[in-house]
């Protein structure tokens, strides 16, 4: 039974790109009415990518299904009236302009607060609004690399790997976003007040490093590239090379699963006791995974306890039946000339989101005549 626990929230989505969309998404998804202001004529520089969805671009698309889009000029001080006007019916703010930006326009944390005191405002940045970063220009890399992230990460040749998922966009700004933002509403529920909450992208990527940060604070053992539990430096957490090209993610770390993948692959005794010799274990393990294909390992490991898993390409890790029996595509997208495709799957529980149906994504401006902003 769906109960979207969400609904009658009205949210004002000044966001473009990735972090705050995403944000937006999952409460649209979860019941909120998103009203996204973008700029006329061009709107979300998002729209533009490819590949295209029709007229807009399948990101723009996936990404801001089940909104509606306002298309106006905020730098018209009579569209600025507007919106704050309009704010004044809204729970909700989430923009992701440089510092200082909405304040110029006339529409930061205090204007809003001033036309609506119970309005949660968030603003996610990748510096945050203060510090003497707040100001520089960067990209996820960028955030990844000055947090040390992108230095524990070491490809064969020693340099550090692009990462294959924007984390700090995401991991540091859209679901912290979200984690702030319910908080918010549920202290506005205890105290009827609104606040403003500061997202910095590059300040929550930290918590995934943490196992990096105790091992250095407490005991001053800071980790090497590539050298470490997680990231490369153990046999029992590695990526094997199969005979055939394709590759064993190997996650065997506790002893009883490092047990049975030794005995699985029917390597030596010797090697149980790993400690002290990672480097020459891997090289072991490493000549016996490569001796045979990654179809002979799949059979080997297959109703074993061993924590392996042959890489899939995306291709095929969309068509994994376990995914499909759990309805994790089950949503749809509803593009221009009936075009259909699988929606965005959001982390939500299945019962807070609406039933399950295509649902479309905005034109630019559609909301233009019904909100009060005229043409786009």
């Amino acid at each position: 039974m769906s109960m979207r626990p969400l609904q009658g929230i009205r949210v004002l989505d000044f966001s473009t790109l990735l972090p705050g969309p995403m944000a937006t998404l999952v409460l649209a998804e979860a019941g909120a009415e998103v009203l996204k202001i973008e700029r006329p004529g061009r709107g979300d520089e998002m729209r533009s990518y490819q590949p295209s969805f029709g007229d807009d671009s399948v990101n723009f698309a996936l990404l801001n299904r089940g909104k509606r889009s306002i298309a106006c000029d905020m730098k018209d001080p009579q569209v600025v009236a507007k919106l704050l006007s309009l704010a004044k019916e809204c729970d909700i703010v989430i923009e992701q302009f440089r510092p200082g930006v909405m304040d110029r326009l006339g529409l930061g944390y205090e204007a809003m607060k001033a036309a609506n005191p119970k309005l949660i405002y968030c603003a996610i940045t990748g510096w945050g609004l203060s510090g003497p970063n707040r100001d520089v220009a960067a990209h996820d890399l960028n955030y990844v690399a000055e947090t040390g992230m992108l230095g524990l990460a070491a490809g064969s040749d020693g340099a550090p790997v692009v990462p294959p998922a924007l984390i700090a966009d995401i991991a540091g700004g859209t679901y912290p976003a979200l984690v702030n933002i319910l908080l918010a509403l549920r202290q506005r529920d205890q105290t009827g007040e609104g606040c403003k909450l500061d997202i910095a992208m590059a300040d929550n990527l930290f918590p995934f490093m943490y196992w990096a940060i105790g091992n250095a604070r407490a005991a001053n053992q800071w980790p090497a590239a590539g050298g470490d539990l997680v990231t490369g430096g153990s046999p029992r957490y590695q990526v094997y090379r199969t005979q055939d090209g394709r590759y064993l993610a190997a996650a065997p770390l506790e002893d009883k699963f490092w047990g049975n993948f030794l005995k699985a692959i029917d390597a030596s005794a010797t090697l149980e006791q790993d400690e002290g010799s990672a480097k020459a274990t891997r090289a072991a393990v490493q000549k016996i995974i490569g001796a045979k294909p990654a179809a002979h390992w799949s059979q080997a490991f297959a109703g074993l306890d061993v924590c392996c898993t042959i890489v899939p390409t995306l291709q095929e890790a969309l068509a994994n039946p376990h995914f499909e029996a759990r309805g994790v595509f089950r949503h749809g997208l509803q593009g221009e000339q009936g075009r259909q495709m699988s929606a965005l799957p959001m982390p939500l529980a299945p019962h807070f989101r609406a039933p399950v149906g295509d649902a479309g994504y905005p034109r630019l401006g559609e909301a233009n005549d019904e909100m009060g902003f005229g043409g786009n």
